[in-house]
């Protein structure tokens, strides 16, 4: 269909009201739990094509996750959709006052390429719950996933008010073109720059979730089971989440250096353990990518640095679980984000120091934290700034429906995520209802003494407060 029919069908569709009832909303997010439940075996299926991922991971990661999204947003859409009533002042009465959540209207939605089912999939639940039209546009780069969604949503989810293109730059340039009402983009700080200055043009509000070089702090740990937690967890989210190509995947580690050789040891054990099969590890999803990755290898003074690893074979672009101990900071591997399976590890004289080491870099999406030590804790709260900081673990916070997921300045900007996503693609229309029984004059000119005191009342009093001064039950 030509894109510009597209884009119509999509708005007309917003325009014509159905996407705003409650019925719609909910018969939608049903519907989407349906592909989801029918088509699993397909979708692990075009994930193993796109990127290597055994089965249980796809499942874990991207139909598992949509299902238990789906689900808590059909558990709390009649509530959000509520309209919220406020409290107003005594200037107001009388008076009601509501917030009351209306759909933004017709949204573009970018996918990206690593989770190329979840990341159009989520955002599309948080547009659907809200009551928009949306244009989804899949990733080229995940060519299975993009065909399957193209073929298969159409069939579930209402084809008037949702759309899917495939399509590589010259596609998304097209769509830019066009005047939207909210834009989401998962992807790139170089492409997410593309996206916000095509915006501009239209004073379109953007979401962007970029990415950055997550760190992991690891303290010292004196149990051997935390320690065997913390690097089950720490390979978990490197290596065992498609293969480190992931924005909350950890891209480098802090630690105490007197630490590092137990921490590296038990790291070897670990990838030994679950991640020397490749079955176990997904590939890297295109050859630029791979050679990217390569490039970081080549630079002499990193490949001096890898203490384990390091293999690559083009041919099925794998890149084997890489440790490299204290790269150049000055090196590509440690001044760009990896999204790949190489994990530079960074020793300090005092781990304390880590804090100043972050504040450095550019705002991550997340700082891992593997530490007992709440001082330590309440400094990396109140001292760094990041999307999010997760303590003791990695990963997890991503499926958590209550926080919400989003960036900060070169991580990107806006949340979502449960009620999160709902509110991102929702205008809060304020209301306010007020009857002609009472009118008051002191609004008004003639300016005197007497009003200028009674405004100042208004300001200095509450609602209850200044009825009981009027009174004469309350002195001023």
């Amino acid at each position: 269909m030509e894109m510009k029919r597209v884009v119509e069908e999509a708005r007309e569709a917003f325009e014509s009201r159905i996407t705003r009832s409650y019925f719609w909303r909910s018969s939608q997010l049903r519907a989407l739990r349906d592909l989801l439940v029918e088509k699993e075996a397909e979708i692990c299926d075009v994930l193993r094509k796109d990127l290597g991922k055994h089965y249980v991971e796809a499942y874990r990661d991207e139909v598992g996750f949509l299902i238990k999204s789906v689900d808590y947003a059909l558990g709390n859409l009649k509530k959000w959709m509520t309209p919220r009533k406020v409290d107003l002042p005594f200037v107001c009465f009388p008076s009601t006052g509501a917030v009351v959540p209306e759909p933004l209207g017709t949204v573009l939605i970018f996918s990206s390429w690593n989770f190329p089912i979840g990341l159009s999939l989520e955002p599309l639940i948080g547009a659907l719950s809200a009551g928009n039209a949306l244009v989804l546009k899949t990733s080229e780069f995940a060519p299975a996933s993009s065909s399957f969604l193209a073929n298969n949503i159409p069939k579930y989810l209402d084809n008037k008010a949702v759309k899917i293109v495939e399509g590589g730059p010259v596609t998304g340039e097209q769509l830019l073109e066009y005047k939207w009402d909210k834009i989401f983009f998962t992807g790139s700080s170089r492409v997410g720059r593309l996206v916000m200055a095509a915006a501009a043009k239209h004073l379109t509000p953007v979401c962007l979730e970029l990415g950055g070089k997550c760190p992991a702090i690891i303290d010292k740990l004196k149990s051997s089971r935390d320690m065997m937690i913390t690097v089950n967890r720490v390979a978990g989210a490197k290596w065992g989440l498609c293969s480190g190509q992931a924005c909350i995947s950890i891209d480098y580690i802090l630690v105490d250096e007197k630490f590092a050789p137990v921490l590296i040891d038990s790291l070897k054990s670990r990838i030994s353990m679950s991640y020397s099969d490749t079955k176990n590890v997904a590939r890297i999803a295109q050859m630029q990518h791979f050679e990217r990755l390569r490039s970081f290898l080549k630079e002499p003074e990193v490949a001096a640095s890898i203490v384990h690893g390091g293999s690559l074979d083009a041919k099925s672009l794998s890149i084997e679980p890489t440790i490299l101990l204290n790269p150049p900071l000055d090196s590509q591997i440690m001044k760009e984000e990896i999204f790949g399976p190489l994990l530079p590890i960074i020793t300090l004289k005092n781990l304390e120091d880590s804090i100043g080491f972050i504040k450095a870099m550019p705002k991550p999406l997340v700082i891992y934290a593997f530490t007992k030590n709440e001082s330590f804790k309440k400094r990396i709260v109140e001292e760094t700034t990041s999307g999010g900081v997760v303590f003791n673990d990695a990963m997890v916070q991503f499926a958590c429906d209550t926080l919400p997921f989003g960036g900060i300045g070169e991580s990107g900007f806006g949340k979502y995520h449960g009620k999160f996503s709902f509110d991102l693609f929702t205008h809060g229309k304020a209301v306010l209802r007020r009857s002609f029984l009472i009118e008051f004059g002191f609004r008004y000119p003639p300016w005197n003494e007497n009003k200028l005191q009674f405004i100042r009342y208004l300001i200095r009093f509450n609602y209850f407060g200044l009825a009981l001064m009027l009174l004469g039950l309350k002195k001023s």
